[in-house]
């Protein structure tokens, strides 16, 4: 939901062309989009194409693994990654990472581990057009990279406004839901309210 809102008001700055922003979204159903190399191919796609040097850059990484039949190391895609960004370094750069708990926490290095340094890695940059968005449920190990960087955290999970937003929400699936209609008032009220409950601000 928040995301989604920042992407609306950036969309009107990076239509002049001045301007470049990239969206990432980790997904616990796909597999392919809950890791580093998942956040980095979308990044470079996104971004190159603000660019003929972008596109250039990428297609140099492209054909030095054989035009796609290898795959590039992960090293090399932070590489070019960081080459395209100096690119971009006349506007700003807006990129946005959604749920980063949805990355699993398991093996070592995790596949979160990766991807929290390489967000890192990005901010330490310190492209002073550079603006990040990251957003995940507070779990510890994320807010132990995360809360130290320099910009601000801002905890949604206990605000009054994000609350009646998911009530509202899970009111209007209930309410809409040709099986759940036929239910008691009582018993959709009662689905409503657990589900509320549960939600944690999340």
């Amino acid at each position: 939901m928040i995301s989604s809102s920042i992407i609306e008001d950036i969309k009107p700055k990076c239509a002049t062309g001045l301007d470049s922003f990239a969206y990432y979204y980790f997904d616990f159903n796909d597999i392919e989009k809950q890791d580093r190399r998942g956040l980095l191919s979308s990044l470079l796609i996104q971004l190159c194409t603000r660019s003929h040097r972008g596109y250039h850059i990428l297609s140099n990484l492209f054909g030095a693994n054989a035009n796609g039949l290898g795959q590039p190391s992960e090293v090399d895609m932070i590489q070019c990654l960081k080459k395209v960004l100096e690119l971009l370094r006349h506007g700003r750069v807006y990129i946005i990472v959604d749920a980063v708990d949805e990355s699993p926490n398991a093996g070592m290095p995790s596949p979160r581990e990766k991807v929290l340094g390489l967000i890192k890695e990005l901010v330490d940059l310190c492209h002073p057009n550079m603006r990040f968005c990251i957003t995940s449920r507070p779990e510890v190990d994320i807010r132990t990279v995360l809360e130290p960087l320099p910009f601000p955290n801002v905890s949604l999970d206990d605000q009054a406004g994000q609350k009646d937003d998911i009530v509202k929400y899970i009111e209007s699936f209930v309410e809409s839901d040709q099986n759940m209609r036929r239910w008691r008032p009582e018993d959709r009220q009662l689905v409503i309210n657990s589900l509320s409950q549960r939600a944690k601000g999340m």
